[in-house]
């Protein structure tokens, strides 16, 4: 570049300026591997396990009773009543009326016009008469 001169005999001088940049960039410097196992151990547990068998028994009772009777428990028992509501009803026998019959025989004599019919029996005998002889 020129330097240019004025008359006051100033003197200007270019200027240099450097800019920096930084740029990134992956480079690989390794490489890691990442893996799981399983391990498998066998180990015997104990435990206590205990079971119920039930045996449910139907007992027909068939008593009148004046209240309900509650759940109770005999031994190893346990007894459930089943109430039923039943309506009483007495029967009585009441004579309301009597109906009287009386019975009377009457006897009476009538003419009545009837028609009566009668078969009777006609027979008329036919003498058998012999067979004639052709004679020709």
């Amino acid at each position: 570049m020129a330097s240019r001169t004025t008359d006051d005999a100033e003197q200007v001088l270019p200027l240099a300026a450097e800019i920096a940049t930084v740029e990134k960039r992956s480079v690989a410097t390794g490489r890691v591997k990442v893996e799981t196992r399983t391990e498998v151990r066998q180990h015997l547990e104990r435990a206590e396990l205990s079971k119920d068998d039930v045996q449910i028994v139907r007992v027909a009772i068939g008593r009148h009773v004046t209240e309900a009777p509650s759940i109770r428990t005999e031994g190893n028992v346990t007894i459930i009543p089943v109430l039923e509501e039943v309506v009483h009803v007495e029967k009585r026998l009441v004579l309301v009326e009597e109906i009287h019959i009386r019975r009377e025989q009457h006897s009476e004599t009538v003419e009545v016009p009837v028609e009566l019919r009668r078969q009777k029996i006609v027979i008329n005998r036919v003498p058998l008469t012999p067979p004639q002889e052709d004679t020709k």
